[in-house]
């Protein structure tokens, strides 16, 4: 699963600790790429542009919600030494997670997964209690163009209720 060509090219703290940056994903089309970094874990990685990856200070993990967001992990994974962690019934991965985990396991970070099947059946959500209870989710939200925040259409869900 080849990563996304884009580039961010800058991250945005969202909250006091929480980190957010986007790339165009020219595999599935429009800005659909996010990704978070909080207390020394980088969440679904995307590549970033020049010293911004700094601005996270120092990075403990990488933890992967589903396989389908492998994304820039692999390469990270090399240039930080850092673990990847993905979730235990994820098949289709690129590379071997140095950790895999499932519903209520502790994380680096003191991230702690929440199984939520969206898109996939293997989602898992990340609660962080350090960041004020932040819920990291993949696959579950949608939002158009300045519109509204709104599920994914059911049909694409694996398990809507």
């Amino acid at each position: 699963m080849a990563q996304p060509k884009g580039v961010a090219e800058k991250v945005e703290e969202v909250v006091p600790g929480v980190w957010h940056w986007r790339v165009r994903d020219e595999r599935i089309g429009g800005d659909w790429g996010c990704s978070h970094a909080v207390d020394g874990v980088l969440i679904d990685p995307h590549r970033l542009a020049g010293d911004e990856l700094e601005r996270l200070g120092e990075l403990e993990a990488i933890v992967l919600t589903t396989s389908s967001h492998q994304r820039a992990a692999w390469r990270l994974r090399r240039e930080l030494g850092v673990p990847v962690y993905l979730p235990a019934a994820a098949k289709e991965v690129d590379e071997d997670p140095d950790e895999r985990y499932g519903e209520g396991d502790a994380l680096p970070g003191g991230l702690q997964a929440v199984f939520t099947p969206g898109a996939g059946t293997t989602q898992h959500s990340l609660l962080s209690p350090r960041a004020g209870g932040v819920l990291f989710t993949p696959d579950l939200f949608v939002r158009s163009a300045n519109g509204p925040l709104a599920w994914v259409p059911f049909e694409y869900m694996h398990d809507p209720e």
